[in-house]
Parts: C-alpha cells; structure tokens; sequence
C-alpha cells in the first residue's frame, strides 16, 4: 500500500514537472502549462521533412494580466537531446529561398486543429513576426514579440533542419526577453 502511494506521488510531481501539451490534430500542438501559452502548427514541416529550414507557426500569449515579450534569440528548438538556435533573419534569407513558398503552402493547409485551441480567445495582429518574407505586403522583421492581455504574438518560426524523420518528438521553449524563468514549451510530434 505504502508502495502504491510512493508510486502515485512520483506521478503526479512528474505530471507537474512537465509541460502538458494537447496534440490538436493535423500537425498542431497546444501547450497551456507555462507563462507564455503556446500552440505550434507543425504541418508544414510534416508536408516537407527534407527541406534544408523548416517552418513552424508558433501562437504565443500571456497566461495572465502581465506583459511579456519573447526576443527572438530566447526561442529555442529542443530535440534529441539537442538545443537549437534560430538562425537570424539575414542568415535565413542568404542560405533559404523558400520563405515565399512556405507561406503560401501555408495558407492552403488546414487550421481546423489550431482553432480548436486557446488562441480563439485572443487577437494577434500581423503587424510584425521574426521571419517576414521579401515581399511588399510582408509585415515588419522583429527582434521580439509582445504578448499582453488578450493580445499575443503570432509568427513563423525557422530552424535549420536537423534530420528530422516522422515520428521524432521536439519540444519548441521560449523565455520571456526580462525574467527568463517565466517560459513557455510546446512538445511536437512529426507525422
């Protein structure tokens, strides 16, 4: 009995030490656990596992009243083990010419998955993101982006591909730009 008790803490405390991230269906994943809710839209990175970047479309915001913002250095893709780094945007844009092309196959993928998740509850205007591609309607190229109230912060988020293969699970983490101990985490899961 005692034996069984242990048992059940250690789960509970590991369930609490964890992120809980819900799988939204069609590629999107949704995280509501930390200081920065997260939902991340993998679909295009399961419709092309070989491009050299790969994109995924994060949804940030804050989980209560206060203002945060995420630089775009404090993102973060974890996988097997690994950290990796954003490339920057001139990095990006020198060794990728697929932005354009990304977008648009985005545009035509469903967001059933997303819309089923928190961000329904709040506005995120397109007025900047960290990787805008080169064209003449593209919103602003920005460092960080700003999350408060009801309003979040929604962006493409690039990484150079590891090698990645279906099934392989990856968790996206980003810090708050002023106290990094408030975070946020979406676990991913390639299909």
């Amino acid at each position: 009995m005692k034996t069984a008790k242990i048992a059940l803490m250690v789960l509970v405390l590991a369930a609490a030490a964890y992120p809980q991230t819900k799988d939204l269906g069609m590629g999107a994943f949704s995280s509501q656990s930390g200081a920065i809710l997260m939902t991340v839209d993998a679909a295009l990175v399961n419709r092309d596992l070989g491009s050299p970047y790969v994109m995924f479309l994060a949804f940030m915001a804050s989980s209560g009243d206060r203002a945060l913002a995420v630089a775009a250095k404090d993102v973060v893709m974890v996988y097997k083990g690994q950290e990796y780094r954003m490339p920057s945007l001139e990095e990006l844009r020198s060794n990728y010419r697929g932005q354009i092309r990304d977008m648009d196959f985005y545009r035509h993928l469903g967001k059933e998955g997303i819309n089923a998740s928190w961000i329904r509850y709040y506005e995120f205007p397109e007025k900047s993101n960290f990787f805008p591609p080169l064209t003449t309607s593209a919103p602003l190229a920005s460092s960080e982006g700003h999350m408060a109230s009801k309003l979040g912060f929604m962006t493409p988020l690039y990484f150079k591909n590891p090698g990645f293969a279906k099934g392989d699970k990856l968790t996206i983490k980003v810090y708050d730009k002023k106290d990094a101990s408030l975070t946020g985490e979406c676990e991913v899961v390639l299909n």
